[in-house]
């Protein structure tokens, strides 16, 4: 029954790609190319290992496992982190449709819900110092600009006091007329 909805999906998909003239390509062995793709699609439903067989989704906390007939389940190993397509409620939570994927894939499909943390304490420290020197330079480019404001303003300030002290008449001339010979 799965097997035949996936042919159909994968013919309507395979029409869609025809219609757009979209080359079939295929990915081969490379399955994290798939798995990435998936990620990117279901990282709202991400969860973390947290127990023998245990996980617990990464934005609600929720405790969950895979369900027995999942194929992560019988792998031998359990990954880090899986995301799911939905959670079946028996005698415990059970993710249907689990894929394994990388903690990495998570923070770059789904950087507004996750990022990497810093495990080192060098680091934290590093990356306080980068801080306080980016804080520091955004404080002289504001204290900059704030002094190039004030100059501007005194600038205007001057110029419109300075030429309500000359009075422009038209016709009279400015400067000495000694210059020209007979006029004195």
């Amino acid at each position: 029954k799965t097997l035949r909805k996936v042919r159909e999906i994968r013919e309507q998909l395979m029409l869609i790609m025809q219609s757009l003239k979209i080359p079939h390509v295929s990915c081969g062995t490379n399955w994290d190319v798939v798995r990435k793709a998936i990620c990117s699609a279901y990282f709202t439903h991400a969860a973390t290992l947290k127990g023998v067989g245990e996980y617990q989704n990464l934005r609600t906390a929720l405790k969950c496992q895979l369900h027995p007939t999942s194929a992560l389940s019988g792998m031998g190993f359990t990954p880090d982190y899986v995301v799911y397509h939905e959670l079946v409620m028996t005698s415990k939570e059970y993710m249907m449709c689990a894929t394994a994927v990388e903690a990495i894939w998570l923070a770059e499909m789904g950087s507004m819900f996750f990022s990497i943390k810093d495990s080192s304490y060098q680091s934290r420290l590093l990356r306080r110092k980068l801080e306080r020197v980016a804080q520091q330079e955004m404080e002289e480019e504001m204290k900059a600009a704030e002094e190039a404001r004030q100059r501007k303003e005194r600038e205007q300030i001057r110029l419109l006091t300075g030429d309500a002290k000359k009075i422009v008449q038209p016709g009279k001339r400015i400067g000495s007329m000694s210059r020209r010979k007979g006029l004195l």
